[in-house]
């Protein structure tokens, strides 16, 4: 059985069990509760849930277009036919200085690629996108917002992800699989293994309307599958050479999709 499915499901069960149920910024109100945490080993599994179809292709483009493309344009998305951020898209096709931005302005994910190369032992590999002076220019603040990286004496790269927010239905799906990727591409072009993957989730959250989706899903954890097995293509030596077919997910087996409505 999946790891993913184990730790997932068991964060699920535990909010709609002791969770408290209150209101947000989203109008839906939602059961939540505080700093849940989830760490797979990259080198043993790929954490992508198979109690329900996970879109991982669009979760890759997702990832690619913030830290590859590192870009607030939401058509860029769209010409590779991924329409997640098509709810916060503005008139002039972006989601202000959001995400991708904020990694370009300051040049990060090139300063985490020559660090890791030059200085691996360095304890300041941080990429942080939660910039408080241009917070107000955002369609919406960043949820997954924080990565912190290591590589172990044994040549393993770790990285921690905090998200300020999780929304266990919908978005906690897609970040922990895209993330996870994310470690395995950039350990690849930094002559490294992938390691450890940590992510940290502030305020995990079920809403009211997707509580019967997820006692569904919870409901096929005894059928859930084994991991799949990520294959990058061992070609690709610069992270900006990727391109979302270099990234394949091998022997993917999934219960049904188990559709939720966002909420904006």
């Amino acid at each position: 059985m999946s790891l993913a499915d184990k730790e997932y499901l068991g964060i699920v069960k535990n909010i709609l069990e002791n969770g408290a149920l209150g209101d947000n910024r989203t109008g839906m109100p939602a059961y939540k509760l505080p700093h849940q945490i989830m760490q797979f080993d990259l080198e043993k599994e790929f954490p992508i849930l198979t109690t329900k179809f996970v879109a991982f292709k669009t979760s890759v483009k997702e990832i690619l277009w913030i830290w590859q493309k590192q870009s607030n344009d939401v058509r860029v998305l769209q010409d590779w036919n991924c329409h997640v951020w098509d709810e916060w898209m503005r008139e002039d096709g972006t989601i202000g200085k959001a995400y991708g931005y904020q990694l370009g302005k300051y040049h990060q994910v090139d300063t985490l690629l020559e660090t890791l190369k030059k200085d691996p032992q360095s304890r300041r590999m941080v990429v942080d996108l939660w910039n408080v002076q241009d917070l107000p220019d955002m369609a919406l603040y960043p949820c997954a917002f924080l990565t912190m990286w290591d590589v172990s004496a044994d040549g393993r790269l770790n990285c921690m992800l905090v998200q300020r927010s999780g929304d266990m239905g919908l978005g906690v799906p897609f970040n922990m699989a895209q993330y996870a990727a994310l470690v395995c591409m950039i350990a690849q072009v930094s002559g490294l293994r992938p390691g450890l993957f940590t992510h940290v989730i502030n305020n995990a959250h079920v809403y009211e309307n997707h509580k019967e989706q997820l006692l569904l899903q919870l409901s096929r954890l005894p059928q859930a599958y084994d991991a799949p097995k990520l294959v990058l293509n061992s070609d690709i030596k610069n992270f900006y050479d990727f391109k979302p077919e270099d990234i394949v997910l091998k022997n993917y087996k999934h219960h049904d999709k188990i559709a939720m409505e966002v909420s904006v």
